[in-house]
């Protein structure tokens, strides 16, 4: 018994009993793209290291993903999340079938509760303009949507990650 107080210890927030790891990771998702890192790259590099990614690794491959792969397509979070969960089960060899199914699962999953918050993956539909287009990027950062909006997005793919 002595051995499981000391492990649950070091995952309580002072005063509490919720692990603290849930938080920080949600909140470093958050901060770090507030601090100007993109969707994809705040949601992977908070999980990365995780399952074996480190940071440096997660900013680059995330990197490309952002605003919907910059097309105002399938929000960057969501993309990032996905890939969290692809670290986490994916299949790397051909005889992972059970991994694959896991991936499968989860992604339909993650995907369906990131839909029931918000509506759709769709970064287009989420920020009701076009991030493909210049006027679409215009109107985005003219209503301050990576400020306002987007927070939300990252927050609410962090939050279903941890709940998963």
């Amino acid at each position: 018994m002595p051995l499981f107080t000391s492990i649950a210890k070091k995952f309580r927030k002072p005063g509490g009993t919720v692990t603290a790891e849930r938080e920080t990771a949600t909140a470093l998702a958050v901060e770090t793209f507030r601090g100007g890192i993109n969707c994809t790259q705040a949601i992977l590099s908070a999980w990365g290291s995780r399952h074996g990614l480190d940071r440096d690794t997660a900013m680059k491959i995330g990197g490309a993903f952002g605003s919907g792969m910059n097309m105002g397509e399938t929000c960057g979070a969501v993309t990032g999340a996905l890939m969290v969960i692809g670290l986490r089960h994916a299949r790397v060899s051909s005889a992972g079938f059970l991994s694959r199914d896991r991936t499968e699962k989860e992604t339909l999953e993650f995907i369906e509760r990131f839909k029931m918050r918000n509506g759709t993956v769709s970064c287009k539909e989420l920020l009701g303009c076009d991030l493909g287009t210049p006027q679409g990027r215009a109107t985005a950062k003219r209503d301050k949507s990576f400020k306002t909006r987007c927070p939300k997005f990252v927050r609410d793919a962090a939050e279903i990650l941890e709940e998963m």
